[in-house]
């Protein structure tokens, strides 16, 4: 950080402010349910198994539009806007990977669900393993797209964000700067980054409470111990990585496929951080067959 830059963030710093309760424009039919304090967006759909779908930061269920209909036709797929994220709340409070896990299971305490096979994107993937390592009995399957589990991925930005007052003065300034640049980051084929999509994500990061929100998961992203747990998992494990993925790269998939002992990580060529997206129909064949192995 400059020393031009330093003088400047701290006339920024200051709380930033978090929300509850409903926000302006949400849309219409949506299911809510309030869950450890926050409202909580979800869809619930199909029959069969239960199925979790969980997102990544900065994200929300719409990740899944994709992936759902193929579920359905057989299995119960439920997803959620975790707290912060889509149109969930943003209250105060803790927004780590263990409190976003209990939050998971608190859904599914409400719609009756005791076990599921739970699938993750990026950061979410930290939010299931660590449901898979509070409560195995409850986890049968995981899948793990380009997943975001370890202390090395977390950047300088965030590991400045770590510290009072100066998190919060970087976040007022730099959290929603050019939306489209960083969203062009995450994927191999541009031209799926469309003029709708990043007008959607900049009006997702004018909701209110949204920077409190981003910052506290953001603090949240501490993984030095909890990483040395992950090779005491024993669910099967399916692993899904775009091979051009400047996020999360192929390194990291291999290293969390040694550290996961009943693994196997599939490569999909041409795709960045979003298989399903940018590898839909290879992708979502594979998700489909590695939970048809685990169907009662």
């Amino acid at each position: 950080m400059t020393r031009r830059l330093a003088p400047a963030l701290l006339l920024l710093c200051g709380c930033l402010a978090f929300h509850r309760g409903p926000m302006p424009g949400e849309p219409a039919g949506a299911r809510y349910v309030e869950l450890e304090g926050t409202r909580v967006r979800y869809e619930d759909v199909g029959t069969g198994p239960a199925v979790v779908l969980v997102h990544g930061f900065a994200s929300s269920l719409e990740t899944w539009l994709a992936v759902t209909p193929s579920l359905v036709t057989s299995h119960r797929v439920i997803s959620l806007d975790l707290k912060g994220f889509g149109w969930t709340g943003r209250p105060e409070g803790d927004y780590s990977p263990a409190a976003q896990a209990a939050l998971v299971f608190a859904l599914m305490d409400h719609l009756g669900v005791g076990q599921a096979a739970v699938v993750g994107h990026s950061w979410g993937a930290s939010v299931v393993l660590r449901m898979a390592l509070e409560s195995p009995e409850r986890v049968r399957r995981i899948a793990l797209y380009d997943a975001w589990v370890y202390e090395e991925q977390v950047p300088a930005f965030f590991l400045w964000a770590r510290v009072g007052g100066l998190g919060e003065g970087l976040f007022r300034a730099f959290y929603d700067e050019r939306p489209a640049e960083k969203m062009a980051n995450a994927f191999f084929d541009k031209s799926l980054l469309s003029e709708a999509l990043v007008e959607d994500v900049e009006r997702a990061l004018s909701r209110p409470g949204t920077k409190a929100a981003a910052l506290a998961a953001v603090r949240g992203q501490v993984y030095a111990e909890v990483q040395r747990r992950y090779r005491a998992l024993t669910q099967p494990t399916l692993l899904l990585w775009g091979e051009q993925d400047r996020v999360t790269p192929v390194s990291v998939g291999e290293r969390l496929h040694l550290d996961l002992p009943h693994s196997q990580l599939l490569r999909f060529p041409r795709c960045g951080h979003f298989p399903m997206l940018e590898a839909a129909p290879q992708s979502t064949a594979a998700l489909q067959r590695f939970l048809a192995e685990g169907q009662p």
